[in-house]
């Protein structure tokens, strides 16, 4: 509840409702943490290395970071957050955070794509509908992908020196699209 429903509920002024929670209850307004999925010892070990080597790259080369285009796809549903304001509770300072588990998803979602770099959007698109993100898909997003990177990014394609950075999934496995990655 915020303080002003609090306060209407048990007919206080905000101001008293205000002084109880915070002056004499010691109680603040904290955000419900979101819980990741958890890893196996595999992914972390895996996670680790490849941390590990980009922070060792980093410190050898500092251009390196700035070279790299991250990409994933992802649902987007149709459905109302709420903002961390709204889904806040009043609680004590040493009790810890509450959990909340992820809303329901709404039935209407669309696929999206997007490649980012330090600066922001490098290229991004949704999934037609009655399609799926297999290797021939994955490959015209490639051929776009490094499109949007000619006219975004002059000076990394100018030297060739962008390195894209993308998950395992099989479309980006596929023979074709390693094919086309090594060769362009």
């Amino acid at each position: 509840m915020s303080l002003r429903e609090l306060a209407s509920e048990v007919n206080i002024s905000f101001k008293s409702v205000h002084n109880i929670l915070i002056d004499i209850l010691g109680m603040k307004r904290v955000a419900a943490r979101l819980v990741p999925k958890e890893l196996n010892f595999v992914q972390r070990a895996q996670r680790k290395h490849v941390a590990e080597d980009m922070v060792s790259r980093a410190s050898t080369d500092p251009t390196f970071m700035k070279r790299i285009i991250t990409g994933d796809e992802t649902w987007v549903y149709e459905y109302d957050m709420q903002t961390s304001q709204q889904s806040s509770e009043w609680r004590p300072e040493n009790e810890p955070k509450p959990k909340k588990p992820r809303q329901s998803r709404s039935k209407i979602k669309v696929m999206l794509t997007v490649f980012f770099d330090y600066r922001g959007v490098v290229h991004s698109e949704f999934l037609p509908k009655g399609e799926t993100v297999n290797k021939e898909y994955y490959l015209g997003v490639m051929k776009r992908l490094r499109e949007s990177i000619r006219r975004k990014r002059p000076d990394l394609w100018q030297h060739n020196s962008w390195m894209l950075h993308h998950d395992n999934a099989p479309s980006h496995t596929a023979i074709i699209v390693k094919e086309f990655l090594a060769k362009n």
